[in-house]
């Protein structure tokens, strides 16, 4: 067994190989050698017990966190909670399972709350996804690996919903502004990019990896596969005029992608180019999550509502943008109350004499 220094003046940790075989790894949580060593002499000492006497081991975050990983790697978020875990390790790295309480988990919503994640996001939805993925992982330990006892409870935020103004959308008499704007900025591919997210509600990952392997003209259609859609699910995209003479101007530009720029394939739509034509328009480029900031995904908020505000009932317009939900459509409903008009002379009284 040894223990060993990380940094000048960090932390100690602890290497050895337990009587079972396993290679334990693991920070002391302590920048004092005597403590260190303390630590490194007891959790040998139960190592041994554990073999011999049948008693649970203690298992710290470290190694639950592996194992979740581990586990988890099918997931489509693994790559953001690779990114909170290691925002976490500040507050929970140095710990045993059973060490992670109530006074551990109030300091890491505190400061979420003051903005101290990556993101800065400071909303208690952001403040949910890091305590959702901190109690999953306890969870775990305490169901189905039967790491611990119990799993603390762990209590998550409440969040504001129906927020329905929260979205920007254009007219189109600005979105044609912008397009145009586009054009005359020397950006005839964003300008498309655009026409194209108006015309079929594709989300902006969805419009710049658009391959030809994925457009029908014949047919008019398109699609999104599995892999590529958020909902998970495979998404049928009917084109309409607009998006098929966009489609036929960028033929032959490329022999597998769409929309190129000087010959390559792009990566994203919303660059330089695009925030500046913005703020020629007078529209605030996306700067924190701000509803008068305007992003790229508003191009989707505003096809949404050109929909519902000419009549598209709500259902089909879930069928159309691929959502998961029909509570996700539902923000789009206040622009066009006239569609549940038609309904309330079902329940007209008896008339006065």
């Amino acid at each position: 067994m040894r223990i060993y220094q990380r940094g000048k003046r960090g932390t100690w940790w602890v290497r050895f190989t337990a009587p079972d075989g396993r290679r334990i790894h693991q920070s002391t949580g302590t920048a004092d050698q005597r403590q260190a060593q303390e630590y490194a002499d007891r959790l040998k000492a139960q190592c041994w017990r554990t073999r011999r006497l049948g008693e649970r081991p203690r298992r710290s975050w470290q190694e639950a966190v592996l194992r979740f990983v581990r586990e988890t790697r099918h997931k489509r978020s693994h790559a953001s909670d690779l990114a909170k875990l290691r925002w976490l390790d500040h507050y929970l790295g140095d710990l045993m399972l059973d060490q992670v309480n109530p006074d551990v988990l109030d300091r890491i919503r505190r400061d979420i709350l003051a903005g101290k994640t990556p993101g800065g996001g400071c909303s208690p939805a952001n403040l949910n996804r890091y305590l959702a993925l901190v109690r999953s992982i306890l969870r775990k330990a305490a169901g189905e690996w039967q790491w611990l006892d119990r799993s603390p409870p762990i209590r998550l935020a409440r969040e504001r919903h129906g927020r329905q103004h929260e979205f920007r959308w254009l007219s189109r008499d600005k979105a044609m502004a912008l397009t145009d704007a586009l054009d005359a900025a020397g950006l005839p591919h964003t300008a498309d990019m655009a026409r194209f997210t108006l015309a079929t509600g594709l989300r902006e990952s969805n419009v710049v990896g658009l391959s030809w392997d994925q457009v029908d003209l014949a047919r008019r259609q398109a699609w999104v596969g599995e892999s590529a859609s958020k909902s998970g699910r495979a998404l049928s995209v009917p084109l309409n005029d607009d998006a098929v003479a966009i489609l036929r101007r960028w033929r032959f530009k490329h022999a597998e992608r769409v929309f190129v720029w000087r010959g390559q394939p792009l990566s994203r739509a919303n660059n330089k180019g695009w925030r500046e034509v913005l703020v020629k328009l007078g529209l605030k480029p996306h700067k924190g999550k701000h509803p008068e900031n305007f992003r790229w995904h508003d191009l989707r908020h505003t096809w949404a509502s050109w929909h519902v505000m000419a009549g598209t009932p709500l259902e089909v317009l879930q069928r159309l943008g691929g959502w998961s939900s029909l509570d996700m459509v539902l923000r789009y409903a206040h622009l066009a109350p006239g569609h549940v008009a038609a309904y309330a002379a079902n329940v007209t009284g008896p008339k006065m004499a």
